[in-house]
């Protein structure tokens, strides 16, 4: 018996001495967002994810879909087919809209800027449906390009039925998603001018006057923060997406599910604590470094030479040695000419080993147009005579 017992100890003993690390670690990470029944804690410039529980799991996101529906607002700007200073009329539609709104009224005009602050900051579901008809023409188009723009970022668990977030029993996301989506609105740099407001009026000295205060109060209460999105449903239950800026760290914190929103908001700020607190960036390449020089034979210039959209940065644990990490460039498969300066024609992908660690857009550098036909001829001439000049 005395053997058996001092067998047993001793192999308790090897086992705490093989696993004690991991057993602290998986501890000091459970108590991070205990109460969360979703959570995902992602760093926006490298993309790399520091922290996720049950992030796949496919729950309603309440308003955090407007995420998205600001995503395609900002891309509707760039493109220059909407502009800030442009009047929208309301629809009956859009009126009509319940929960969350700025109480636009049926015939009022209204400027893109001013609906795109009342949805960022309000959460106005009516704002919301106006810009998605005035973008798509109906809400449900405007519903098309969600999904479709779902497709696009290679989100395999959501699916939209509104602009606003509604309950819908075919409307889901997860906390992975939606912290993809808010990387992808947050390269918009702009949008922040908005999510970061704390309050504002609409209508400023008018009758209708409406003051706008920001649904997520973390924003007055937390150094950095910049934004997302609040969300809430009697079945969403109490949601947030934040982002949050300290030196070269921008971090995006999802919380999905929280019974109470005290308790979403102390486990965002745990996530970003731990975020901040843990990790430093490390830029590996500037943003106007040229990384690879992409050939066009029927372009003007010939040569157009590729840049990352945004510094390239990967994390590391604070008080860790760099690891070596290789970079690889793909580009896209077709280019057509005119290219703009700023188009996307392929990613810089940053992997420690098989693990992908960070990727980052790969843009023209400068405009390049079609070569005309004296310079095709000179080219061709070239190639056969071997001549640098003509």
């Amino acid at each position: 018996m005395r053997r058996f017992v001092s067998m047993l100890l001793a192999i308790s003993v090897i086992t705490m001495l093989f696993h004690p690390a991991h057993t602290q670690a998986e501890d000091k990470k459970d108590s991070i967002a205990p109460t969360a029944p979703s959570a995902i804690l992602m760093e926006k410039n490298s993309g790399m994810t520091l922290y996720d529980k049950e992030a796949d799991k496919e729950l309603p996101p309440a308003s955090m879909t407007k995420i998205m529906t600001l995503l395609l607002i900002m891309e509707e700007l760039e493109k220059e087919n909407i502009s800030l200073e442009e009047k929208v009329r309301i629809s009956e539609h859009a009126a009509s809209m319940g929960g969350s709104q700025i109480f636009l009224e049926a015939g009022e005009e209204m400027t893109v800027e001013d609906l795109l602050k009342g949805i960022a900051v309000a959460s106005g579901n009516d704002a919301s449906v106006a810009m998605a008809e005035r973008i798509a023409g109906s809400e449900d188009e405007f519903v098309k390009m969600m999904n479709d723009k779902v497709k696009d970022l290679g989100l395999k668990h959501t699916h939209f039925e509104n602009p606003n977030g509604l309950p819908h029993d075919n409307h889901y996301s997860t906390a992975r998603d939606m912290a993809v989506m808010a990387r992808e609105l947050l390269m918009h740099e702009a949008i922040t001018d908005y999510t970061s407001i704390y309050d504002d009026y609409l209508r400023k000295g008018e009758k209708n006057e409406f003051w706008l205060v920001n649904t997520n109060k973390l924003i007055k209460n937390y150094p950095g923060m910049d934004g997302l999105k609040t969300g809430f449903t009697n079945k969403a239950k109490y949601c947030l997406t934040a982002s949050a800026k300290k030196g070269d760290l921008h971090m995006i914190a999802v919380v999905m599910g929280a019974e109470k929103p005290k308790e979403r908001n102390e486990a965002v700020t745990n996530l970003l604590d731990f975020g901040f607190g843990q990790y430093e960036g490390v830029k590996l390449y500037s943003k106007d470094e040229i990384l690879h020089s992409m050939e066009n034979s029927r372009g003007m210039p010939k040569d157009l030479p590729l840049v990352p959209e945004k510094d390239v940065m990967i994390l590391k644990k604070k008080n860790e040695e760099k690891a070596k990490y290789k970079t690889s460039v793909t580009l896209n498969e077709s280019v057509d000419l005119p290219i703009k300066k700023g188009e996307h024609l392929g990613w810089v992908t940053i992997s420690n080993g098989k693990e992908e660690i960070s990727k980052v857009r790969l843009e023209a550098s400068e405009p390049v147009n079609k070569a005309n036909l004296l310079e095709l001829w000179q080219r061709s001439f070239r190639n056969l005579t071997g001549f640098e000049k003509f």
